[in-house]
């Protein structure tokens, strides 16, 4: 690649509706912010299916589907990378996954972690521009069982699904309250039947002799009580093959990874997301851009490439999708004959709990890369808010933050980052990644 080349990421965007881009000069600043780029990315958390599909009974938290009439509304905004592997890919069944495929297709945009088998969902989409070629990989770490996709074989078709990296979890606790596990285990039956389900072949041991599975859960003595998540190790390999195959075939690659899965706190990355994210670069990745939690993560550079373990919310209108099924309304304990809307007002309290009341879900940052001649040069972040006191109709949409918030967003951001050593400058209303 030679010449300069420009690429905008945003977070999630869950939209149900119209944005209004258009209504004040704050906004219009983020439509030109998204438009000056060769590629401008945001990961498409919700299903724009028309409501076609079966709803499934294990969603992503809320069925989040919409009118296909959203993906116009975000390319009108610039975008043209799509990632869509996320925890809401099956929320109406394969039926809603391959109507969301059939209009993703039919719009003609350029969107990646789904497909109608392994294979499909595994691999990069590409974008061609004057100024470069891009290539898309689209992963998800959050998920029910049986939504990833599974591979074809030459007698059976593959399952339609989502790409998906899964993850082992061990939890270390005392030797103590193992063997407290393993005689409540004995004493209530679970573990005879276990055993049952072994000797019929139905089953298999950990292959860690050390683990005691509890139920789906897998415990182990140690001396030190904690919580141990690692990548599974065939899915790495599988995603880093592709990643190799987009190094080959464009100039800038990027991996989108949808995680939920937390450290210590929700701001903190889950130990095996920095492993994923350094290992695709080390294979060829540019960059790696991080969602799912709804709230900003801190940025690593790790050897000179950018990772950003989560961008939040970008469109947050989880409380103005249009229907709902039946499981929403006895999930959440609301009269099946009363409306949609109750629906959210009832799920946050009138606001006083959930996503609503936290000014963390409603900030985030847009950051602008630039690379010149293959080289990456800047990182510019663009702080923007979803306005979190506006009315729930109006809240959600993005806006360009300004004076103390601004600052105030950066600010949070750059405490965050700097675990990773990474040093964020702020000048007024705008901030940069220091590189190198």
């Amino acid at each position: 690649m030679s010449g300069t080349a420009t690429l905008i990421l945003t977070g999630d965007s869950m939209i149900t509706r119209g944005i209004a881009m258009n209504e004040n000069d704050d906004a219009r600043a983020l439509a030109a912010h998204i438009g000056s780029g060769d590629a401008a990315l945001t990961n498409l958390e919700v299903l724009p299916n028309d409501f076609k599909g079966y709803p499934a009974q294990e969603c992503g938290g809320t069925h989040m589907a919409a009118s296909s009439s959203v993906v116009d509304t975000l390319t009108g905004l610039g975008f043209n990378l799509f990632p869509a592997a996320t925890n809401h890919a099956l929320d109406y069944s394969i039926e809603g996954l391959l109507a969301t495929i059939d209009v993703l297709n039919e719009k003609g945009v350029v969107w990646a972690g789904l497909g109608r088998n392994m294979a499909e969902a595994r691999m990069p989409a590409y974008l061609d521009t004057d100024r470069a070629s891009f290539a898309l990989i689209s992963v998800c770490s959050s998920f029910a069982k049986g939504q990833q996709a599974s591979e074809q074989r030459p007698d059976m078709p593959g399952r339609p699904g989502l790409n998906p990296l899964r993850v082992s979890t061990t939890y270390d606790i005392s030797a103590e309250h193992l063997e407290a596990l393993r005689e409540i285990a004995e004493a209530i039956g679970i573990e005879q039947r276990r055993r049952e389900i072994i000797a019929l072949g139905f089953g298999h041991p950990p292959a860690d002799e050390s683990i005691f599975p509890f139920f789906d859960l897998s415990f182990r003595a140690a001396e030190t009580a904690g919580v141990q998540v690692t990548p599974n190790a065939g899915d790495m390999d599988a995603i880093a093959q592709w990643v190799r195959e987009a190094r080959g075939r464009s100039d800038i690659v990027v991996v989108s990874l949808h995680a939920h899965e937390q450290g210590e706190t929700k701001e903190d990355p889950s130990d095996f997301i920095p492993v994923f994210a350094r290992r695709m670069i080390d294979e060829g990745a540019d960059v790696i851009v991080g969602h799912g939690p709804h709230l900003l993560r801190g940025i690593e550079v790790y050897n000179g490439k950018p990772i950003f373990y989560s961008l939040g919310n970008f469109i947050a209108q989880n409380d103005l999708v249009h229907k709902f099924p039946s499981d929403a309304y006895e999930r959440f304990r609301v009269d099946p004959t009363t409306t949609p809307g109750e629906i959210a007002r009832t799920r946050s309290d009138d606001g006083k709990r959930g996503f609503p009341s936290d000014v963390r879900y409603w900030e985030t940052v847009s950051p602008r890369l630039t690379w010149q001649d293959g080289t990456l040069t800047s990182i510019e972040l663009a702080p923007v808010t979803l306005h979190q006191t506006d009315p729930v109709y109006r809240r959600g949409r993005p806006r360009l933050a300004r004076h103390d918030e601004a600052r105030s967003i950066l600010t949070r951001l750059a405490d965050l980052s700097a675990p990773f050593g990474t040093t964020i400058e702020i000048d007024g209303e705008m901030g940069r990644v220091k590189l190198g």
